[in-house]
Protein backbone atom coordinates (compact mmCIF):
# COMPACT_ATOMS: atom_id res chain seq x y z
CA UNK A 1 0.00 0.00 0.00
CA UNK A 2 2.58 2.59 0.51
CA UNK A 3 3.97 2.38 -2.82
CA UNK A 4 0.82 3.82 -4.20
CA UNK A 5 2.07 7.41 -2.21
CA UNK A 6 3.35 10.48 -4.11
CA UNK A 7 5.73 11.23 -1.45
CA UNK A 8 6.90 7.65 -0.01
CA UNK A 9 8.08 7.24 3.70
CA UNK A 10 10.50 7.84 6.00
CA UNK A 11 10.48 12.19 5.88
CA UNK A 12 13.30 13.10 7.03
CA UNK A 13 14.28 16.61 8.44
CA UNK A 14 17.64 17.97 7.85
CA UNK A 15 18.82 21.56 9.42
CA UNK A 16 20.90 24.21 7.33
CA UNK A 17 21.97 27.80 8.02
CA UNK A 18 18.53 29.52 7.48
CA UNK A 19 16.23 26.53 8.76
CA UNK A 20 15.01 23.08 9.03
CA UNK A 21 14.18 21.18 5.40
CA UNK A 22 11.88 18.24 5.16
CA UNK A 23 12.51 15.58 2.18
CA UNK A 24 11.11 12.46 1.33
CA UNK A 25 12.44 8.88 0.62
CA UNK A 26 13.37 9.90 -2.61
CA UNK A 27 15.12 12.83 -1.64
CA UNK A 28 11.97 15.13 -3.21
CA UNK A 29 12.29 18.43 -1.06
CA UNK A 30 9.03 18.14 0.94
CA UNK A 31 9.05 21.89 2.93
CA UNK A 32 11.02 24.39 4.37
CA UNK A 33 10.45 25.72 8.05
CA UNK A 34 12.79 29.12 8.75
CA UNK A 35 13.91 30.41 11.64
CA UNK A 36 15.91 33.12 13.06
CA UNK A 37 18.89 32.30 15.90
CA UNK A 38 19.03 36.19 16.73
CA UNK A 39 15.63 36.54 17.35
CA UNK A 40 16.49 37.49 21.30
CA UNK A 41 19.71 39.37 20.39
CA UNK A 42 18.12 42.02 18.61
CA UNK A 43 15.44 43.65 18.47
CA UNK A 44 13.55 43.57 15.54
CA UNK A 45 10.20 45.42 15.13
CA UNK A 46 8.42 42.83 13.24
CA UNK A 47 10.23 39.58 16.02
CA UNK A 48 6.81 37.74 16.12
CA UNK A 49 7.20 36.88 12.03
CA UNK A 50 9.92 34.70 12.75
CA UNK A 51 10.17 30.91 14.36
CA UNK A 52 12.88 30.81 16.88
CA UNK A 53 15.51 27.56 16.13
CA UNK A 54 13.89 25.73 18.49
CA UNK A 55 10.03 26.53 17.38
CA UNK A 56 11.50 25.53 13.60
CA UNK A 57 12.52 22.72 14.66
CA UNK A 58 9.04 21.19 16.47
CA UNK A 59 7.43 22.42 13.43
CA UNK A 60 9.73 20.59 10.90
CA UNK A 61 10.01 17.40 13.77
CA UNK A 62 5.91 17.08 13.11
CA UNK A 63 5.56 17.48 9.54
CA UNK A 64 8.55 14.87 9.33
CA UNK A 65 6.34 12.60 11.01
CA UNK A 66 2.97 12.76 9.04
CA UNK A 67 3.26 9.87 7.17
CA UNK A 68 3.66 7.61 10.76
CA UNK A 69 1.08 9.31 12.34
CA UNK A 70 -1.01 8.58 9.32
CA UNK A 71 -0.29 4.76 8.25
CA UNK A 72 -3.01 3.17 6.60
CA UNK A 73 -4.39 -0.09 8.36
CA UNK A 74 -2.71 -3.19 7.40
CA UNK A 75 -5.76 -5.73 6.03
Amino acid sequence: MDNLRRFPAPWVMKEDRDGFQVFDASGFFICAVPHREDLHQRSYQYANDFLSREEARRIAKAISRLPELLKRPQY
